[in-house]
C-alpha cells in the first residue's frame, strides 16, 4: 500500500504527542539537547553498533568514531569521518519509524570504490557524496523499505533515492531531491 507524503507528515506529527511531557515544555531547547541513538548492522561486515551520539547538547567523540569505523570502505578498509547531519537525519527517520536498526549497504566509499562501482554497477554518480561521508544506503529492520522513503521524503532533508529491486533507500545531506520509481 503506497501513502502520500502527506498522510506520513501527519504521522509523524501524531508521533509528537507521545514525547515524554518534558520534552514538550521546551520543544526547542529538548530537540538540542535530547540524547540521539542509532543502531546499526553493516550487511558486508557483519558488524553491529549501537550508539548514543549526541547527548547533554554535544556530540561524542568516541560514538563518532565508532560509526566512522563501521560505516568505512568496508573494500579498502579506509575511514572518513560521516555528517553528523546525515546521523541526525537517520536518527530522525528511525524515532519516526519506530525504531529499529538500519542494514548499512554503503556508507562512506573511497575514490577507488566508488569508480570500480561505476564500472560494474548503474547508476552510480561520479561525484557521489558517499566520497565525502554524506551518503548512506540502507534498510530498517522490520520497516518497508517504501515506508521508509516516504518518511525521508516527507522530512525533505536532503537526497532520497529508492531501489526497490535491492531493496534499500539511498539518504545523503545534499539539495533536496528525490529518485526511484514512486511505488514498489
Amino acid at each position: 500500500m503506497h501513502r502520500s507524503a502527506r498522510a506520513v507528515r501527519r504521522e509523524l506529527i501524531k508521533g509528537l504527542a507521545l514525547l515524554p511531557l518534558a520534552l514538550l515544555a521546551s520543544p526547542a531547547r529538548a530537540a538540542r539537547t535530547a540524547p540521539r541513538r542509532i543502531s546499526f548492522y553493516h550487511t558486508h561486515t557483519g558488524e553491529r553498533l549501537k550508539a548514543t551520539y549526541f547527548e547533554g547538547g554535544r556530540y561524542l567523540p568516541d560514538a563518532l568514531r565508532a560509526i566512522d569505523h563501521l560505516l568505512r570502505d568496508f573494500r579498502t578498509g579506509q575511514v572518513h569521518a560521516i555528517d553528523r547531519r546525515l546521523l541526525d537525519q537517520l536518527a530522525a527517520l528511525d524515532a519516526c519509524c519506530g525504531g529499529g536498526t538500519f542494514e548499512v549497504i554503503s556508507g562512506y566509499r573511497s575514490s577507488a570504490t566508488n569508480e570500480l562501482l561505476r564500472e560494474t554497477t548503474s547508476g552510480v554518480a561520479a561525484h557521489s557524496l558517499h566520497l565525502a561521508g554524506r551518503a548512506i544506503d540502507v534498510r530498517l529492520s522490520g520497516f518497508d523499505t517504501a515506508k521508509l522513503r516516504a518518511a525521508a521524503i516527507a522530512a525533505r532533508r536532503g537526497g532520497v533515492g529508492f531501489y526497490p529491486r535491492s531493496d534499500f533507500v539511498h539518504l545523503d545531506t545534499g539539495r533536496y531531491r528525490t529518485w526511484g520509481p514512486r511505488t514498489a
